[in-house]
């Protein structure tokens, strides 16, 4: 399992965006309506910027901020231990934000991050040999006391780890065939979007391809952009 403690199994910068582009596509095709889908993402959210992020309608979201300087991830699950309600007044637990490099200094201050509501974070700059965290104390002997297991598990970038969450989710039978063709990000084709959800057509998909950026070189784009 991925965790802050054991970050070792999260993909490098680069994978972690074309997962997270795979999840937001695949979300797109078997949930055309966005405010049920649980991952997004978005490739132009801002100049040199794209930004994935996963809600789950219960209260607990991730903001994922990929940037030429490398990427940077917050996430907040409303019922850990670590949560900063769970202190008078209200504040992140100590360490979390702390260590964050300048290079992503401007994301704490980013509204849409909903900075208030944290209880984990990490990056990788393109240089770095891994992900990151702040000096953080957690709780002993607690599991999963800030909730990034359970929100970074799932973006171990293995096709069979979305399909089994989607099954689960969309309570229907997902091909993972289909699946690990999305997230070689190989070329879309209408039996492909028939085989995932047979009620959508391309067409109404080019809206979110568009969005996503799917089958684009992240990288590249956000380099030529900086």
């Amino acid at each position: 399992m991925i965790s802050t403690r054991d970050l070792s199994r999260l993909p490098d910068v680069d994978e972690l965006r074309r997962t997270l582009q795979s999840m937001a596509m695949l979300d797109a095709i078997l949930c055309p309506e966005w405010e049920f889908r649980y991952y997004s993402f978005n490739a132009a959210w801002a100049d040199g910027e794209q930004m994935g992020s996963m809600r789950n309608g219960s209260g607990d979201d991730f903001f994922a901020h990929f940037s030429s300087a490398g990427c940077w991830l917050k996430g907040f699950t409303h019922e850990s231990l670590m949560s900063p309600y769970q202190q008078s007044p209200p504040c992140p637990w100590p360490g979390v934000l702390d260590a964050v490099p300048n290079e992503f200094a401007a994301c704490l201050r980013e509204p849409a991050f909903r900075m208030d509501d944290v209880t984990f974070c990490i990056w990788r700059r393109y240089g770095d040999p891994n992900w990151q965290v702040g000096p953080v104390q957690p709780l002993p002997d607690v599991p999963d006391p800030d909730g990034s297991e359970d929100l970074l598990s799932p973006l171990d970038g293995q096709a069979a780890t979305y399909r089994e969450w989607a099954e689960g989710y969309y309570e229907r039978e997902v091909e993972l065939a289909a699946v690990e063709h999305v997230y070689r990000h190989l070329p879309l084709t209408p039996d492909l979007i028939d085989r995932l959800n047979p009620q959508l057509t391309m067409d109404a998909l080019s809206a979110d391809i568009d969005e996503i950026g799917y089958g684009r070189d992240g990288r590249l784009s956000l380099r030529e952009r900086t």
